[in-house]
């Protein structure tokens, strides 16, 4: 008997082992690193989900002495034309940063402009910097604001054919990229003329105004007032500000949706005049957002440039 159960003990503990080795322990997946030149890593994918005239450009920072990412469409004849065209920014989600991350939504410009609900326009996905479109001075190349704004736009206009007038150059964003897009457009209205922040973490940027600039107890953000609430407020306070023709999207089924709802109330409540775009049973995805509504933004950027084209 006690042979039997040494037997079946063994044969058990064998087993065991066995199985554990078949199935090992899963491991957590790792960020990748943060990089200012990020393009997708499959080529050939990217070809095939890309329109052909979109491509990948690096560009020496003056600031940092390091190069700097992004994509850019040029729409159809652009290469063998010598017309200018205005420029939308769309500043991806996610933090980190990575000029990879929004590209794709270079295929429904493409596919509106060859349908004829868009003008030609050129599309810049930029890399929004190790924290998404903050400004981090303590952060080794981490000014992702500054370096858009000082070093993306102008090299944009110095080397493609675009206007260069606010008001052919509009800003939109997603998610992060939405939350720069508000921060970006009320810190520096004299850049754009049409504005559209999506799915924007409007909750985070309360979190930041009401804890001294802390969006966790590892994360803060300086100076203080540098969050949408009071940018917004700021703005709005000012005597002599520009006009802005903003546009707030986001899905009925985001999980900022809510919070989106109160921005725009609060933004009626300063007196700061936009629309509100809601896109229905659409969680929290910009390719989501832009298969159902995706038309309705691009429009409302092309009613900005129709009404200035210049003659």
């Amino acid at each position: 008997m006690r042979l039997a159960i040494t037997c079946f003990l063994l044969l058990f503990t064998a087993g065991f082992a066995s199985a554990q080795k078949a199935a090992p322990a899963k491991v957590a997946k790792k960020e990748a690193p943060f990089s200012w030149v990020s393009p997708l890593t499959n080529a050939e994918w990217a070809k095939k989900i890309l329109p052909a005239t979109v491509k990948h450009v690096t560009f020496k920072s003056p600031s940092m002495g390091i190069d700097v990412g992004y994509y850019i469409y040029l729409p159809p004849g652009y290469e063998t034309g010598s017309a200018r065209y205005p420029v939308v920014y769309h500043l991806h989600g996610g933090r980190p940063g990575a000029e990879n991350k929004a590209v794709r939504l270079a295929s429904y410009v493409d596919k509106a402009l060859a349908d004829g609900k868009i003008q030609p326009t050129i599309y810049v996905f930029p890399n929004g910097g190790p924290v998404s479109w903050y400004d981090m001075p303590e952060m080794k190349n981490g000014m992702g604001e500054s370096i858009f704004v000082n070093e993306v736009i102008p090299h944009i206009d110095a080397t493609y054919r675009t206007w260069g007038t606010r008001e052919g150059r509009a800003l939109e964003g997603y998610s992060q990229g939405g939350r720069g897009t508000t921060r970006i457009m009320f810190k520096h209205p004299e850049l754009f003329l049409s504005v559209a922040p999506g799915g924007s973490g409007y909750g985070p940027e309360k979190h930041i105004q009401e804890n001294d600039g802390y969006e966790s107890e590892s994360l803060r953000f300086l100076p203080i007032g540098y969050n949408t609430w009071d940018l917004a407020k700021t703005f709005a306070e000012r005597k002599d500000r520009p006009a802005l023709n903003i546009m707030l999207w986001d899905g009925t089924k985001c999980f900022n949706y809510e919070f989106n709802l109160q921005y725009s109330a609060y933004l009626k409540g300063l007196g700061i005049e936009h629309e509100f775009l809601t896109i229905p049973n659409v969680h929290h995805t910009a390719t989501g957002s832009y298969d159902v509504k995706g038309d309705e933004v691009m429009g409302h950027h092309q009613k900005t440039f129709n009404a200035n084209r210049p003659k």
